[in-house]
Parts: C-alpha cells; structure tokens; sequence
C-alpha cells in the first residue's frame, strides 16, 4: 500500500524515514508546504486552504492513508480535513498525556508553534490530561523557520530548554515534527534532567492499526 505523509516543511520527513523503516514493504510519498511556511503563526482559515489540496493530491495519487504529521494541521483542522479527504488520516499531536503520566515533578514542557498552543485540541488535551499538571510553553515561534531554513541559532535553544529545566519540567515534549530534527540538541541540553518526547513510534504503532483494518 502507499503511505502519504504531510508536513508544512522538513519536518516531515522524519516521519517518512520513520516509517519506510519500520514498513520496508510500503510505499510512502511525502507532501509538504514551504511556499506558505511557517503554518505556527497562521489562522485555521488558511491552514485548511493551504493544507487541503496538498491531502487531496496524495489521496488522488493513491494513498491508502495520509500521516498528518505536522501539529499546528493536527490541532487546528483535523476535523474539517477529515470531512473532505475520503481516506483515514492519522493525526499528530503533543504528547501531553504521555508527559502527564511520566513526570515525577509535575512540570512539564511543551515546544510548539503559536497556532498549536492556542488550538481548541491542545487546550482539551491539556485540561483531561494534565489538569494537575503545571504545563510551561516557552516560547519557540521562530524554531521552525531557523530549522527550515539551516540556520539554528544554538544559543536560543539552550536558553529556552534551560528555561523549562530551571522551572523544573522533568518531560519535554516536542510538539512540531520540525523540532525532531534538533532532539540530538534538545537531549544534550536537558542532559539527564528530563526526558524529551516526540511521537513517531506512537504514530507507526497507529498506522500499522490502520493499515491492518483496510480492505
């Protein structure tokens, strides 16, 4: 079967290298957006209208199913989407409840783009998940562009991880597949203090629930 993944930029492509090697035997094609990147800090009108065709191209290609693996699409305008694409689409989110269930401290820290953090979904996994829990966002609205584009300024990812440690989170969540690509970073920063989480075994272990259901 061919597998579509979708992110805005690069970060998708984790997900694709993710996924041709825990499923070797499936085709994958990879879709993404960079003309209207970064989605973080656009409404849900245009993430839809951006999003749309892209999702509607790789079920035309012949997708059996599409990995949204971008967040900000996820907790914006899955719904919407998941009305117009007629094949399963497998969502990618902030592991809050995963966080809320690990931490020994009761702080935990969620990188992600503006659009995630004020989107109705990630407020409701916040509040079933993580009512008892304190949640810090620091602020990584640029992230993705610097990723996107090469151009990571070192520095401000420390002082935003430290940030976190300081008030200490003990998990980490990332919640941008363009953020995978700096784990090796985030990891070395936290150095020990906290765990970092980021989805993609989660997603392959849905994937291979949806794929084993279809005709």
């Amino acid at each position: 079967m061919k597998i579509g993944v979708f992110d805005s930029g690069v970060g998708g492509l984790s997900f694709v290298n993710a996924i041709k090697k825990a499923l070797p035997n499936h085709e994958v094609e990879f879709a993404n957006d960079v003309a209207h990147l970064p989605y973080g800090s656009k409404t849900a009108a245009e993430i839809l209208n951006f999003a749309q065709p892209k999702l509607q191209k790789l079920s035309s290609d012949g997708c059996s199913v599409i990995v949204v693996a971008c967040n900000t699409v996820s907790t914006t305008v899955i719904s919407e989407l998941r009305q117009k694409i007629k094949i399963p689409l497998i969502a990618v989110e902030p592991m809050v409840k995963s966080a809320a269930i690990q931490t020994k401290t009761g702080v935990i820290g969620v990188c992600a783009t503006p659009a995630t953090l004020k989107s109705p979904r990630y407020k409701w996994l916040k509040s079933n998940f993580a009512k008892d829990i304190k949640v810090l966002e620091p602020d990584c609205s640029d992230w993705a562009y610097m990723i996107e584009n090469n151009s990571i300024d070192e520095d401000k990812v420390r002082s935003r991880i430290e940030e976190v440690l300081e008030q200490k989170a003990d998990v980490i969540v990332l919640g941008c597949t363009h953020y995978h690509w700096i784990e090796k970073n985030i990891r070395s920063i936290a150095n020990g203090q906290a765990i970092v989480l980021q989805p993609e075994q989660a997603v392959i272990k849905e994937l291979k629930r949806v794929l084993a259901q279809l005709p």
